[in-house]
């Protein structure tokens, strides 16, 4: 017999429904995230329902810290699912059920084979430069069971015929069952592994499309057997590539797979990070920015490309610097108060964030750089930049700048027309051009030599901050010059 998965096109019979089903063993990484748009994508272009399901059965390295590292990171780019989350140790009980009715369809079996035995079998057959699998020694055993052991439950994979899986990325791809081995399906204290819980979740969800990372490829016939061995049909499966580092190995941590919050804690925005991902491995013409609504109209899982894509650092930075600069300001601001909290700083005590943002937001890459080149707009400095200072700070400045203190201290309408005007009349009226005002004014409100424009720098930091920031760089100037 040979079962074929994927053949018909579910899609135009049934509401489709897709999941993502992260083990909480650590972050939530870069190439779960991917896996996790693709479904949520599929899911929201044909009004169906995406579902949230944490595989916790590996008692031994799940923890609550990684399950609170997914949720945290789905809410972050959100990605919201309709359902769940799910927790696979809450259906423990349906698991028993299941496994009992294989053992009762004599789909499957108990295995006693001790640790012993089957590593010295895996030895042998290594040795031989066989494909290491169970010999099937417990499949038809009639032997009284050992006493005192307590046995695993193997499924009873076919032995003849083939699986087809008709994927929806790698297209048709063909399995031999003689190639498959008994593979357990419960472990010895009666927890079910991961090939039987996937496959009895995805059935009672009514999962109608899988999408995943081609690691799992090699596991998808096994489920599709045991499918079988239940009566049900099957989903229709896409195995997404891998993601790669830009030197072509594996991804790791200096690739940039480290967890998808530490994105958020270096300054990245939800926005440009969903744009990358949405592009690897998949494109809509020569398409480089979408929107959201724009991810949901174009993505098609039959456009993924399938072979391995690579993480390029540089391109998601780029990205990210252009949300920051092409986002509504409310938008960024929004993102941006959490980033100057992590300065201890409270942004409704100062400017209007949303105000500071039109400032910046052609001057930063990441939300950190944004925050920390515009505290200055919320708290007094402690030093000065010292080239900036040396620079500009010089005995040459002073009168220009007790000039502009005074006459700021009188002035009523603190707009950025009236102050950049201030300026303008300064430099005028001691024949410099305004440069040589503007540069020891910034440094003596800012503490370096770069920020937004004067006019509006003077107006965001506020006059009371103006004024006494001048006082401290006169007084900085003249100790300067009697150090001399």
């Amino acid at each position: 017999m040979v079962l074929s998965a994927g053949v018909e096109p579910l899609e135009k019979f049934m509401t489709i429904r897709t999941r993502f089903a992260p083990s909480p063993t650590g972050y939530l990484h870069i190439g779960g995230v991917r896996t996790a748009l693709f479904s949520w994508l599929y899911a929201r272009k044909h009004g169906g329902s995406f579902v949230l399901r944490i595989e916790d059965t590996d008692l031994e390295r799940s923890t609550a810290e990684s399950v609170n590292a997914i949720l945290e990171g789905m809410t972050w780019l959100g990605l919201e699912y309709d359902e769940g989350p799910f927790s696979q140790m809450e259906r423990l009980e349906r698991y028993q059920e299941v496994i009992q009715q294989l053992l009762d369809t004599g789909n499957a079996y108990r295995c006693y084979c001790s640790r012993e035995r089957l590593e010295i079998l895996r030895a042998k057959q290594m040795a031989r430069k066989e494909k290491p699998r169970y010999d099937g020694c417990c499949r038809d055993s009639q032997d009284a069971p050992p006493e005192d052991t307590s046995p695993v439950i193997r499924f009873r994979n076919p032995q003849e015929g083939g699986v087809i899986v008709d994927d929806l990325v790698r297209g048709r791809v063909v399995f031999s069952n003689s190639e498959l081995d008994d593979l357990i399906i419960a472990r010895s204290d009666g927890t079910p592994t991961y090939n039987l819980s996937v496959v009895v979740d995805d059935l009672d969800m009514g999962i109608t499309h899988v999408i995943r990372g081609d690691d799992h490829l090699n596991n998808t016939p096994r489920q599709l057997n045991i499918l079988t061995a239940l009566g049900a049909k099957p989903p229709v499966y896409s195995h997404v590539p891998m993601i790669l580092g830009e030197d072509g190995g594996r991804l790791s941590k200096r690739h940039g797979a480290v967890s998808v919050m530490q994105y958020h804690q270096e300054g990245y925005l939800p926005e440009a990070l969903l744009n990358y991902l949405v592009r690897l491995g998949w494109s809509y013409g020569d398409q480089e920015i979408f929107s959201i609504d724009e991810m949901i109209k174009y993505f098609d899982i039959k456009d993924v490309n399938h072979s391995a894509s690579t993480f390029n650092a540089g391109k998601l930075l780029w990205l990210n610097q252009h949300y920051i600069k092409t986002l509504p300001p409310e938008r960024i601001a929004h993102l941006l108060s959490w980033h100057l909290g992590k300065l201890n700083i409270d942004p409704s005590m100062g400017p209007p964030l949303e105000e500071v943002v039109k400032a910046q937001q052609e001057r930063a890459k990441t939300l950190v750089e944004m925050a920390e080149s515009s505290v200055f707009f919320y708290r007094d400095f402690e030093s000065y930049e010292e080239s900036a200072a040396k620079k500009h700070l010089r005995p040459v400045a002073s009168e220009a700048l007790q000039r502009i203190s005074t006459i700021l201290a009188d002035l009523d309408a603190w707009t950025p027309e009236n102050l950049h005007q201030v300026v303008l009349d300064v430099a005028a009226s001691l024949d410099i051009k305004m440069g040589k005002v503007a540069q020891p004014l910034r440094v003596a409100l800012c503490g370096r030599a770069a920020s937004p424009g004067i006019d509006v720098t003077l107006y965001l930091v506020g006059k009371a901050a103006c004024i006494r920031r001048l006082d401290k760089a006169l007084v900085y100037i003249k100790q300067r010059a009697e150090a001399a």
